[in-house]
């Protein structure tokens, strides 16, 4: 039997794409794994890739972060090493999670911040994810959530004892904030300390959803509006909508605790207050249903290149709102919530291509993460629909390898700049790890990581 990720079940995943289609992405995420694991030829492309890029601060490398860094790079090789088991992957996550705890160890960790996909929270899920089911990496686990548990609690403390009404989203969401590093201590949830530190990061949670004057507490506030581009069309501010920044992620998050048997006080209220809200303000269009980036807490500033539409992504729009409502059925037995998580994922389907707005093969707001959400209704949907598109999804991915490229794959960072992306959030790793999901018979549960499981 092969070494597992934590939590990964033997027989619970089920590949939903043809032997052919599967051997074809598997072949390709092999690939890209024996691109990535040379440290010397990732150096060279991550400055090249610093030099094609509109935004080179996202791709400098951060070492122990999963975003950009060798943290998310061993996440990659844990997968790699659970579905081709002996073929020395394991060797190379080691590697990997190396190089990330020196650069720690460097900086005094403890300076790096506590986000999950640039800080500590992140360095221990992949530590997490490399460790066997707990039975390696026992001392850096203990190492970094000896920092990382006190840390995480205090900031949850914070927003109990301060009781904000509007916050910025970068305080809850799951890129920097708190669901974030609950979506760590989820994993780590039989584990006594983290077990508490969750429980705190959950009561944080339900206050942020109770409301105050018809707004809830998690709103963005005029004066948090950040000025760029969000302060154009927001200026009285503003409730994020997205999976990646918005009220999906904390849903996401207390569903799944709901559905682990984490009790909380108040936490069957809060994931049913969040949900109604966002199925209150979903749109109707030419596809079917479908949500805006943000909803304005007062006026609203259209403008001819923006009219508050998402692209249909894992960070924004219809796929990661869907999820968080499902889970959200699944958690409280709502078979309404399922039942609007169901209709807007058709409605993406519905779409043409070019209306997606998910050019991109990455993860972030590209194909794969629309992939990876649609391989996860396709698994607990049992609708051959669901089936059906992750098939068409998985060719459609395929269609855009380019093994004569540095990294076979390019990331379409905005029309007419490619760029040679080697990590996890944006680039090919992400990439990888999407096409395992979609080929081989081991439940992906990495995408926790995305608040997907």
């Amino acid at each position: 039997m092969p070494p597992l990720i934590p939590g990964i079940q033997q027989q619970s995943w089920q590949a939903v794409i043809q032997k052919e289609l599967a051997a074809a992405a598997s072949a390709a995420a092999s690939d890209i794994g024996g691109r990535l694991k040379d440290t010397a030829f990732l150096k060279t492309v991550t400055e090249l890739a610093v030099q094609q890029s509109q935004f080179p601060y996202l791709i400098q490398t951060n070492p122990p972060g999963i975003s950009a860094g060798n943290a998310g790079l061993a996440i990659l090789f844990a997968m790699l090493d659970t579905c081709f088991p002996g073929a020395g992957w394991d060797a190379v996550g080691h590697q990997h999670i190396q190089l990330a705890a020196r650069s720690l160890e460097a900086s005094y960790a403890l300076g790096c911040g506590l986000s999950l996909f640039t800080g500590l929270s992140g360095m221990a899920f992949a530590t997490w994810c490399l460790s066997h089911n707990g039975t390696r990496y026992q001392k850096l686990l203990a190492a970094l959530e000896h920092h990382l548990l006190p840390a995480v609690t205090n900031q949850a403390l914070r927003v109990l004892d301060e009781r904000p009404h509007g916050c910025n989203d970068s305080l809850y969401d799951v890129i920097t904030g708190l669901t974030g590093m609950g979506a760590y201590l989820l994993c780590r949830r039989e584990e006594p300390a983290a077990a508490q530190a969750l429980q705190t990061v959950l009561a944080s949670l339900v206050y942020l959803t109770e409301e105050q004057d018809g707004l809830p507490h998690w709103h963005v506030p005029a004066h948090l509006v950040p000025r760029e581009h969000w302060y154009e069309h927001y200026p009285d501010g503003y409730l994020n909508c997205g999976l990646a920044h918005g009220i999906p992620g904390p849903l996401a998050l207390l569903s799944q605790a709901r559905r682990f048997a984490i009790k909380v006080e108040g936490i069957d209220e809060a994931i049913a207050r969040s949900a109604d809200w966002l199925i209150a303000h979903h749109r109707e269009d030419a596809w079917g249903i479908n949500w805006p980036v943000a909803c304005p807490t007062g006026h609203f500033l259209a403008t001819p290149d923006f009219d508050g539409n998402s692209r249909t992504a894992w960070c924004y729009g219809i796929p990661g709102i869907a999820r968080a409502l499902w889970l959200a059925g699944m958690a409280l037995d709502r078979p309404a919530y399922r039942a609007v998580a169901l209709d807007g994922m058709r409605s993406v389907y519905r779409q043409p291509l070019s209306v997606r707005r998910i050019d991109s093969p990455t993860f972030c707001h590209g194909i794969a993460g629309l992939l990876q959400i649609t391989l996860r209704f396709a698994n607990e949907s049992g609708e051959v629909f669901f089936q059906e598109a992750a098939r068409a999804l998985t060719e459609q991915l395929l269609e855009l390898y380019q093994p004569e490229t540095l990294l076979g794959y390019l990331h379409q960072e905005s029309p007419g700049i490619s760029v040679d992306h080697p990590w996890l959030l944006d680039g090919v790793a992400g990439v990888a790890l999407v096409l395992l999901a979609a080929a081989q018979p081991y439940e992906p549960i990495w995408d926790r990581l995305f608040l997907l499981s």
